[in-house]
């Protein structure tokens, strides 16, 4: 296993891209090089195998409970089943599949994290149930007869936005070998993505500030180097004007937005059955199924439309796909994890701020309609940039006049 230090870290990074042989959007997991494999646990890996991340998700009030509704209130369906945890981390999920009923539980986990994990299941008293198996899990060998055999596969793979990680395909990749094809349940079952204009005027505002500062050292920097060196560095403002708008204005922020922050109902871009979706669906929203969107948003006083958020649900409930509705077990006690404006949790939402707002006026009504494509960065497969397209116009409420219509505007954001 790699170790991950400070040096090696920065080795790795400037020497290879984060993507695999098999394809420029495929993550390396699957058919990757050596050297793109020790890209990946540098870049992705590597944090989770400290004890400290693992603590930030298990403190995650809102994913434990989910998690744990789920698996221990279904006992029908892990009850003398095998079961196979993705991504096991420190183990916890694998310990409630045991404590369910399950009769065989494998605990995959790519990363050092595994030993922690054994240890959970002995002090657990379930380890005699859980196989824990360091590995990725499209290397990994089981007994024989697991292969299409498997009755329940549970994993917590959702990043931010839901994508952002990639971890999917790794999930896909499992439950095509391992899970049976009509029988087999996916914990969760059903992801949606969502999306909704917000109200965020002082973080946007933050934003601007610190780009506009970062500009402003910059023009000290340049006269400073040229008075106290002789070298002048203007000839790279353009250079470095580009990189800090791409940092501060369109990349993507992690944001814990409040409910209130909402101003239209949100509309779904992209849904998930976990039964049946492809690796292709988990590279995104691509081209021709780039997602429309049409909001209406009204305000009783001047407010700003200060962007777009992202975020995501995830469903554990019974299988809806033709081949599994009528063959699979029932889920008899859904649950639904929501990652919405509102109560914490650690995916928050992303937010893509406008660099200038859309005003909302009393008495007015504006509609903004557009569509989201998401693709993968060509750097790094586990990560993704996100194309908004949008307009708006303004009109009056009661007698629907166009007061006013801004042009389309086009942004790509980088989801960092």
């Amino acid at each position: 296993m790699t170790e991950c230090n400070h040096t090696n870290l920065i080795e790795i990074m400037s020497q290879f891209s984060n993507v695999s042989e098999a394809g420029k959007d495929e993550i390396p997991s699957f058919n990757g090089s050596e050297k793109a494999k020790a890209s990946d646990f540098a870049n992705y890996f590597c944090s989770y195998s400290q004890i400290f991340h693992q603590k930030q998700m298990l403190s995650d009030t809102i994913r434990m409970a989910s998690y744990h509704s789920a698996i221990v209130g279904n006992p029908d369906c892990f009850k003398d089943k095998i079961v196979m945890d993705v991504g096991t981390g420190s183990g916890i999920l694998a310990v409630w599949a045991a404590l369910a009923g399950a009769r065989k539980v494998y605990a995959i986990e790519y990363t050092d994290m595994a030993k922690n994990a054994e240890q959970v299941m002995k002090a657990n008293g379930v380890d005699h149930i859980v196989t824990v198996v360091q590995g990725a899990v499209e290397d990994i060998k089981l007994p024989e007869g697991t292969e299409g055999n498997v009755d329940v596969i549970i994993s917590e793979w959702m990043g931010y936005f839901l994508l952002r990680e990639s971890m999917l395909d790794s999930l896909i990749r499992a439950r095509d070998k391992y899970l049976k094809p009509k029988e087999g349940l996916m914990f969760p079952s059903h992801c949606d993505m969502f999306w909704a204009p917000v109200h965020d005027k002082e973080d946007r505002f933050q934003i601007q500030q610190e780009y506009h500062g970062s500009m402003g050292d910059w023009e000290e920097f340049v006269e400073s180097t040229k008075q106290t060196y002789g070298v002048d560095m203007k000839c790279l403002e353009g250079n470095y004007e580009k990189e800090q708008n791409e940092y501060y204005l369109l990349s993507s922020k992690w944001s814990e937005l409040p409910s209130e922050a909402l101003l239209a109902e949100p509309v779904c871009v992209k849904s998930f059955d976990m039964a049946t979706c492809t690796i292709e669906d988990s590279k995104g929203i691509l081209g021709a199924d780039s997602a429309p969107f049409q909001f209406a948003c009204e305000s009783d006083a001047t407010l700003e439309v200060s962007g777009f958020a992202g975020w995501f649900t995830s469903d554990f409930r019974s299988r809806s796909d033709p081949e599994g509705k009528d063959a699979a077990p029932k889920v008899d006690n859904p649950v639904v994890l929501t990652t919405a404006p509102g109560p914490y949790t650690h995916w928050g939402q992303q937010v893509f701020y406008f660099k200038s707002p859309i005003m909302l006026l009393s008495g007015e009504k504006t509609e903004i309609e557009g569509n989201i494509e998401m693709m993968r960065s060509k750097d790094n497969a586990r990560l993704y940039n996100v194309k908004v397209t949008h307009e708006s116009r303004r009109m009056n409420k009661t007698s629907g006049v166009v007061m006013n219509k801004n042009p389309k505007l086009e942004q790509v954001y980088q989801m960092p």
